[in-house]
């Protein structure tokens, strides 16, 4: 009798293999899905991040323009002819469409401004564009406003 007991404490002690690898495939679904989400978040604090940045960055070259139009309003509509212009810094040396390189100092931010207008009224339509690139495709930000010589009215 006190054989088949031992036997039977011998076959009972430890984890059988099938028993490690569940325990395992479970331990391992886990860590992929802790480490999916940890990704998943820090992706969407990056894009947040940029988002307002590239709206400050918009908001930036608006409140430039206001100065422009304030300070020399012939100066502002005859730099409103150009339909595109680059503004890596505020600044009316830019004309045309952005290029790699053109990126806002130090940023992954190209800044256009457009006048969809031609300059035949009294309104002057702006729209700035800030856009960059990242693993998740290309991403934007617009602002536009109307600009009039205020002092007319």
């Amino acid at each position: 009798m006190i054989k088949n007991l031992k036997f039977k404490i011998e076959n009972c002690s430890g984890q059988s293999l099938f028993e490690v690898v569940v325990a395992l495939a479970i331990s391992a679904v886990i860590v992929v899905a802790l480490v999916s989400l940890a990704s998943s978040s820090i992706r969407n604090a990056t894009f947040a991040k940029n988002k307002t940045l590239a709206s400050r960055y918009a908001e930036e070259a608006i409140e430039w323009l206001r100065g422009q139009r304030d300070s020399d309003i012939d100066t502002f509509k005859s730099n409103s002819l150009s339909p595109v212009w680059c503004f890596e810094n505020p600044s009316w040396s830019s004309p045309g469409s952005c290029s790699s390189g053109d990126e806002i100092s130090g940023t992954i931010f190209l800044r256009e401004l457009s006048f969809p207008d031609d300059g035949a009224t009294e309104i002057i339509e702006a729209n700035v564009r800030v856009y960059w690139t990242d693993a998740q495709g290309e991403h934007e930000v617009r602002s536009a406003t109307n600009f009039a010589d205020w002092r007319e009215r």
